[in-house]
């Protein structure tokens, strides 16, 4: 199994966001399993044709989101990342339904609050 990665400079989308959407697609789908160990920051900037600081960004989000994880001098690894992003899309969750219900929103002004987010996170 290799990395994958396609960045497109023409499209308006970063891209270290494309770096990042398309590792955390493939760490989630398995296509990276779980200890799969990323090429260095400066390799892969190297590799795609990318500022080193570009990767590091994707990178330092990916670690954040928890798909990712870096082991001192031993480098970067594909992390159990669906366990720890559904906690975290859990939290998010629980904190938004508590935040809605103190504005005083009703379930479904909540919820269609939510649908249009995801409409517009997801539009391609």
């Amino acid at each position: 199994m290799t990395l994958k990665i396609v960045v497109d400079f023409d499209d308006a989308i970063a891209p270290y966001e494309q770096l990042r959407a398309q590792v955390s697609e493939q760490a989630r789908s398995g296509a990276l399993p779980v200890g799969y160990k990323l090429p260095t920051v400066r390799g892969l900037a190297a590799d795609l044709g990318l500022a080193a600081n570009t990767v590091a960004k994707a990178y330092r989000a990916l670690e954040a989101d928890g798909v990712i994880e870096t082991r001192g001098r031993n480098g970067t690894f594909v992390a159990a990342a669906g366990d720890a992003a559904e906690r975290e899309a859990a939290v998010a969750a629980r904190d938004y339904a508590e935040r809605a219900r103190r504005l005083g929103l009703s379930r479904a002004a909540a919820v269609e609050a939510v649908e249009e987010a995801l409409r517009a996170a997801y539009a391609d």
